[in-house]
């Protein structure tokens, strides 16, 4: 942002025939900075859905579920899989969009909607992994705790022991919000910074748009 800095004192310097002149410049090195974050947040998110994608091969829920001998879950964990990636595709392109609209557009106030256009885009698809993350892990508790050979011969005693079960849900519910915490940092890390400048963005718009 310095660039923006050194060109907004030198607005402030010139006399008002100069207004409008500098008011475009800063409009054209705002508007390449916007449409710059929008095409990074594009590009991180295709790579995070690579990268999940391959760490999914290496830990695939086939080949447990097979051991447990419940090949008909399978069906079912495929369908959320599939679910999922429609999802999350359907972000990407509304990424994409975004991307387009930021890039091509000429107008301040429309440039001003596109960036917050976006930044609700980002915080719905973060909610949405955040969201899913959370779903993963009970379901795969409640396919351990409910299949798992390890546990089925405790588990009698367990459903029969209220303060034993108090036990096993508290460390559930730790694990997950641990797990949840780390990824909220993660994803906080990973777009709140672009996030944040795209919003420092907007507010420049805003003071121009006065």
């Amino acid at each position: 942002m310095k660039e923006l800095d050194l060109l907004k004192k030198d607005w402030q310097k010139n006399t008002d025939s100069f207004e409008q002149v500098s008011e475009i410049e800063i409009y054209k090195m705002i508007h390449k900075k916007s449409s710059s974050i929008v095409k990074w947040i594009l590009i991180i998110s295709i790579l995070e859905v690579l990268l999940w994608t391959a760490l999914s091969l290496f830990f695939n829920s086939d080949d447990y579920l097979k051991k447990l001998h419940h090949e008909e879950l399978i069906s079912y964990l495929k369908l959320l899989t599939y679910f999922n990636y429609g999802v999350i595709l359907t972000f990407i392109y509304l990424f994409y969009k975004n991307y387009l609209s930021i890039s091509t557009t000429d107008s301040t106030k429309q440039l001003m909607q596109d960036i917050l256009k976006t930044r609700k885009t980002v915080q719905f698809y973060v909610w949405y992994n955040l969201g899913m993350i959370v779903l993963s892990f009970i379901i795969g508790f409640i396919i351990a705790f409910s299949y798992s050979p390890e546990i089925g011969s405790l588990r009698d005693k367990i459903f029969n022991d209220t303060k034993v079960m108090a036990i096993i849900f508290g460390v559930l519910f730790l694990t997950v919000a641990v797990f949840f915490g780390a990824f909220w940092l993660f994803y906080r890390l990973l777009y709140g910074i672009l996030l944040r400048r795209l919003y420092a963005n907007y507010k420049e718009l805003k003071k121009i748009d006065l």
